[in-house]
């Protein structure tokens, strides 16, 4: 009975594997240098596919799980249920010319577009420079669900930052999210008294981040580079307008077709308790 019993098929010894002390010097340099295996090898004496298994058992294989910052390998998080953290952020991003700019025609055809635009509202304070304006995009997203909810403005003082968060409060409330917490950066509009008051008649925590630390908001900091990549940056527009026209289609997109990775590939309404309000 007893030599029927499972046992793991694992030896009692692996005389070939890498030595501790060389897989402590690979993940040092892994570490302090950002190498790939390929030069960790050659810096080394080892052979690549060695350092690359070294670098995956440790789940050390992608940069992307290293801080840029401290080198420190990156603890990711997920909050339990919709509405117990909400991150709010600012993305700067500057007018499309009349005409197109150079994704549309090339450097030297968007940049006359460019220097040929003007804006009554915003004079020119240097001769040759063009003043094509920024857009500013508020951007409310819930942790759990990553369900967003955006709008694009024209500044980020504080009644505008203020007024949007009303807006996305509402929306997220008729999709039966209460907000527990919003987390937000130090910007000048988020430590306004407008702001503050605000939350606390919602009785919303908020929280902020540590300084030159966008890490902490980094579930929208993505975000934000999935909106350049599949929207701002898409496609050539030929105005300021055709691409903020084409703004809300991909946000609806976004949340209810569009697969997360974050998500096993399924959109933010999969997470969302009552979106559509059927359950009022």
């Amino acid at each position: 009975e007893a030599g029927m019993a499972d046992r793991s098929s694992r030896p009692h010894h692996s005389p070939g594997r890498t030595p501790s002390r060389t897989e402590r010097r690979v993940i040092k340099v892994r570490l302090l240098r950002r190498w790939g295996p390929a030069r960790i090898a050659h810096f080394l004496h080892l052979v690549p596919s060695t350092v690359h298994r070294v670098l995956t058992r440790y789940r050390l294989a992608r940069l992307s799980h290293l801080d840029r910052t401290t080198g420190r390998i990156v603890r990711r998080y997920e909050r339990e249920r919709p509405g117990e953290l909400v991150h709010v952020d600012i993305k700067k991003l500057g007018n499309t010319p009349d005409g197109g700019g150079h994704k549309a025609h090339g450097r030297a055809q968007g940049s006359r577009n460019s220097s040929a635009h003007r804006d009554p509202t915003r004079p020119r304070r240097r001769h040759g420079r063009p003043n094509l304006g920024y857009s500013y995009l508020h951007t409310a997203l819930d942790d759990h669900s990553r369900l967003a909810y955006s709008e694009i403005h024209t500044d980020e003082k504080k009644e505008t930052a203020t007024g949007f968060w009303q807006r996305a409060h509402t929306f997220f409330h008729q999709a039966g999210i209460t907000v527990e917490r919003v987390l937000t950066d130090n910007g000048s509009c988020y430590r306004s008294r407008d702001w503050r008051d605000e939350l606390a008649r919602a009785g919303i925590t908020h929280k902020r981040t540590r300084p030159y630390r966008p890490q902490t908001n980094g579930k929208v900091e993505r975000f934000r580079r999935t909106l350049l990549d599949e929207w701002a940056y898409a496609r050539p527009y030929h105005s300021e307008q055709e691409r903020r026209d084409a703004f809300p289609g991909w946000l609806h997109t976004y949340n209810h077709h569009r697969g997360h990775t974050a998500l096993k590939g399924q959109p933010p309404t999969s997470r969302v308790p009552n979106l559509t309000g059927q359950y009022t």
